[in-house]
This record gives C-alpha cells, sequence and structure tokens, in this order.
C-alpha cells in the first residue's frame, strides 16, 4: 500500500488594500540624539497618524547638554532635497523649523512658492532657552519678507515674538496684542507660546476673528528638549489631515501635554519627550481621520 502525502495549501491572504496617508515635510537641522529637530518631527508625525518626510538644513553635534557643533548644509543641496520631495511626493503640509543662513531661507520661500505649498507651519528658531540668539539678522529679515508671508502660522515663543514685534511681553495681553500684530502684519495665524512663565502653560492663538486662548497646567517635568519641534510637527500633522486651525493646534497642544506627562527620563541634561506615549494608549492622536 502505497503511503499518500497530504499537502495543506495555506490559504492566500488577501491583498491588502493601496494606502496613501496625508504626507507632511519637516524642514529643519538633525538632532543625533533624537530629542529635537528632524527627528523629532518624524517621532511625531508617525504617532500622529501622517507619513513624515524631512529635508534637513543643517547637522548638528548635540546632546540633552548642550549643542557642541552646526554643520550647515549648502544652499544647492538643500533645494536638491526640497525639488525631490515635492517632485515625487507632495506634502499635505510643511513645518519649518531650524534655518541657520539667510541663504538657506530664500531656497525654502523660492520652494515654496514654486510648488505652491498648503498647510506651513513655520516655528521661527530664534532664540535659545538661555536667551541667545541663534539666527543672524539678516537672517530674520529674509524670514520676515520671504518665509512668514508663505506660511499659514508661525508659533514664536515670547522672547522670539519679541525679536518679531518689539514688543516687551510681560502680561497675557502683551501676548495677545504681539500676536494680533504678527496676524495683521503677515496675513497668518500666529500662536505665541507662554511656557516661559513659571506658573502655567497658556498659549494665544490669534486668527481672522480674534483670539483664543489655550490654557494649561504647568507639568512639573524638567526634560523638555524638542518641545517647540514637537509642537510645531503635531499641528502640521493635524492640518494635513484636514482639522481647521483651531482644532489642530488644540489637539497639538494636547499631543504635547501628554508626551510631557509621560515623563520619559534620559540622557544628563533636559532630556526628551516621550513622543510614542499615545502607541499604548487611547490611539487618539494616531487616527487618520
Amino acid at each position: 500500500m502505497e503511503a499518500t502525502t497530504s499537502k495543506r495549501t495555506a490559504p492566500k491572504a488577501a491583498a491588502a488594500e493601496p494606502k496613501a496617508p496625508k504626507a507632511v515635510l519637516a524642514i529643519a537641522g538633525s538632532d543625533p540624539s533624537g530629542g529635537a529637530g528632524i527627528q523629532a518631527d518624524l517621532k511625531t508625525m508617525i504617532t500622529n497618524g501622517v507619513y513624515g518626510m524631512s529635508a534637513i538644513t543643517a547637522l548638528t553635534a548635540q546632546n540633552t547638554t548642550g549643542v557642541a557643533d552646526i554643520m550647515e548644509v549648502a544652499p544647492g543641496f538643500l533645494r536638491e532635497q526640497l525639488d525631490c520631495v515635492f517632485s515625487d511626493i507632495r506634502p499635505d503640509a510643511v513645518k519649518i523649523g531650524m534655518i541657520s543662513s539667510a541663504e538657506l531661507a530664500t531656497v525654502i520661500a523660492e520652494t515654496l512658492r514654486k510648488y505652491k505649498a498648503e498647510n506651513v507651519v513655520l516655528d521661527p528658531v530664534m532664540v535659545a532657552t538661555s536667551g541667545s540668539r541663534l539666527m543672524k539678522d539678516e537672517t530674520v529679515e529674509v524670514m520676515r519678507r520671504q518665509l512668514i508671508p508663505a506660511a499659514d502660522i508661525i508659533t514664536p515663543n515670547i522672547p522670539e515674538a519679541q525679536v518679531l514685534t518689539g514688543i516687551e511681553i510681560k502680561c497675557p495681553g502683551d501676548m495677545e496684542r504681539a500676536a494680533e500684530l504678527l496676524a495683521e502684519q503677515y496675513g497668518c495665524a500666529v500662536l505665541c507660546k507662554g511656557g516661559h512663565s513659571v506658573s502655567d502653560a497658556d498659549d494665544v492663538l490669534w486668527e481672522k476673528g480674534g483670539a483664543t486662548w489655550l490654557r494649561g497646567r504647568r507639568i512639573d517635568n524638567p526634560n523638555t528638549h524638542g518641545t517647540g519641534c514637537t509642537l510645531s510637527s503635531a499641528i502640521a500633522s493635524n492640518l494635513a489631515k484636514g482639522m481647521d486651525m483651531k482644532t489642530a493646534v488644540t489637539e497639538a497642544k494636547a499631543y504635547i501635554s501628554g508626551a510631557l506627562a509621560a515623563m520619559l527620563d534620559m540622557g544628563k541634561g533636559s532630556g526628551p519627550l516621550d513622543h510614542a506615549f499615545d502607541i499604548a494608549g487611547s490611539g487618539r492622536f494616531m487616527k487618520r481621520w
């Protein structure tokens, strides 16, 4: 009697439907420690339900204790990066962070106009936490003339809003006035961040029609490396998903509050946020809409 061999054919897996999530481009510097810059941007984007892309303006040598060195990329190379992205996977939103020279700022502005970029979020990284100026006057001037007018929203903190308006900001009323002046001058929404206050983390969003205060409880966490990068990338992600400006900013603020409250503790200095806190949670921010 011949033995028979039974062959079981594995059931074919159903073909997955093609996916085309919303895409967001981050234009910023690289942080090898992963807490800020492009690395923080991409973490924020994937945990907020969008496909992240990047164009690097500078390579930094830094960690949680400080910045050791910066190597700026050539303007022509930045232009090539941007052209490669826009000509292949058109971004639904663009986040702009660290810009170290007027030449790089000009390349970015020209590219935004060339491709008619939408949902542009500009984080004007001008002043360090220590108070030191990070951007030369000529770069600030190009930002004023070319980049801010191309933005849908800018996200200055109090020191940066002071540089852009010339107003000394001492109270919530000053924050609101600075946001209003910038919005009127440049025709974009303005989120003036009040996180420099000791007692609270209230921000003011100025859009056409007036101000919206976004109240926040200060979270007692010394690890705040990359908060500005994270917030602006979350806003860009939300705009790409189709949220209106107020909702996009409100949800981004909730996301960053959660990332801070997760109390990640890494490094010897001011450490990074927990960008992935929501993965094991409700998944609220990862929804693709």
